[in-house]
């Protein structure tokens, strides 16, 4: 009974604290809050302002990870957004793991799935960047400012750009 209720408070409570709590200081706290709430953010995990969570799928965040003002977290209880340690996910970044099958003419957005996300130690996501379901980042890479990041695997060290984003460059 009590983790049912804690799975429906827990969006709520978090979404609060993070948007009334300080966007820049109070990181310690966040993180007891957010790990006690069932999130699992790692050590030295610094969630700032304005961050939003929607949904009941698992989240994790890696250790000593920046997570930026307005990030939007929308994750499906069969899918997971995993963020690995050392990232960098700059402001208005939006992880969002469901999407619809393409329907009929009497409706367009056919049945809804959902994919996991995945995002390697080290890596940088750019702000107003979007991360669809299904997309699995490789460590040290980067995703630019805008991208939007479709469903596939992404490898390590690479630079990613534009809308769909593609490969642009090792690093």
């Amino acid at each position: 009974m009590m983790k049912r209720i804690l799975g429906v408070l827990r969006n709520p409570v978090a979404n609060l604290a993070l948007a009334v709590l300080p966007a820049t200081r109070c990181f310690a706290f966040k993180r007891t809050l957010l790990n006690a709430l069932g999130f699992e953010i790692g050590a030295g995990c610094k969630l700032t302002g304005g961050v939003k969570f929607y949904g009941r799928g698992r989240i994790a965040i890696g250790a000593d990870t920046w997570i930026g003002l307005g990030v939007l977290f929308i994750v499906a209880p069969d899918a997971e957004i995993v963020i690995g340690a050392r990232c960098d996910i700059a402001p208005r970044v939006i992880f969002h793991t469901g999407s619809h099958r393409i329907g009929d003419q009497q409706r367009r957005a056919g049945e809804g799935y959902s994919q996991p996300i995945t995002i390697a130690d080290g890596s940088w996501v750019g702000t107003n960047s979007v991360v669809l379901g299904g997309s699995c980042v490789g460590s040290a890479s980067i995703l630019a400012a805008g991208a939007t990041l479709l469903a596939g695997n992404y490898p390590a060290d690479t630079l990613l750009a534009g809308c769909p984003a593609t490969i642009k460059r090792a690093l």
